[in-house]
Parts: C-alpha cells; structure tokens; sequence
C-alpha cells in the first residue's frame, strides 16, 4: 500500500509544468454589450462558433454581441391549459354527460357518499367513551 501513496504534493493544485514553448490556439476577441450600457470583450476560439448572447460580466443581464445578428426566437410549444389536457382524455359529447350527472345529484339534494366520502358519514369523528 505505501507503494501507491504520493507524497510531498498536492496534485490538483499544484502544477510544475511551465507555460514556455506552448503555441496556444488561435484566438479572437468578440464584443459584447448589455442593456445597462456595459461593453466587454470574451476571448474565444477562431474555430469556435461564437454565442450571439453571453452573460454581462458587471451586470449579469444578457449582453448581445456587438455587430452580429440577433439571437434565433425559440420555437416553444404553447402552454398546455387543463382544458387543453381533460379534452385529450374525454370527448365533448361526455363532458356533457357527465356534466348533465352531477347537476342532477347536486339538484337532487341527495349526495352519493361513494363520491363523496368525507361528508356525512359519521366515521370521520371517533366517539370517546
């Protein structure tokens, strides 16, 4: 076990090697500016495909890229509503139905105690002796 332990160093802090005789990749500055009127420079990549919006460095809003087109609109579906999701589940012929079943109870005056349990059932409060 003492054979695989390392000693004297901390590996993901320290490094030893040196930046000399390193040619890095090609670079580009790309300008950015905000709503707020902060303009700011991102380093990138010439290969890179360059982001139309990046994140303001002073501000955090939503900068725009200086002398480039717009960011593309996002085709989002529409907001699915609960009438939009119960008529995936039912027709309107048995809404109507069903519609029409609880109006009549509801008119009756009589409750079904299967549909709902909670009134008038007597079991809900424990008698103390």
């Amino acid at each position: 076990m003492s054979e695989r332990a390392l000693r004297g160093t901390r590996l993901v802090v320290t490094s030893y090697e040196t930046d000399r005789g390193i040619d890095l990749a090609p670079r580009q500055a790309v300008e950015y500016a905000c709503q707020n009127g902060h303009q700011f420079e991102m380093p990138f990549s010439v290969e890179a495909e360059i982001p139309t919006e990046w994140e303001c460095k002073v501000c955090g809003a939503q900068a725009l890229l200086v002398d480039g087109e717009g960011p593309e609109e996002k085709k989002g579906k529409p907001a699915r509503t609960h009438w939009d999701m119960l008529m995936e589940r039912r027709t309107r012929e048995e809404l109507e139905e069903v519609l029409a079943e609880r109006l009549a109870v509801l008119r009756s005056g009589t409750m079904n105690l299967a549909v709902h349990p909670r009134e008038g059932n007597g079991n809900s409060k424990k008698k103390s002796a």
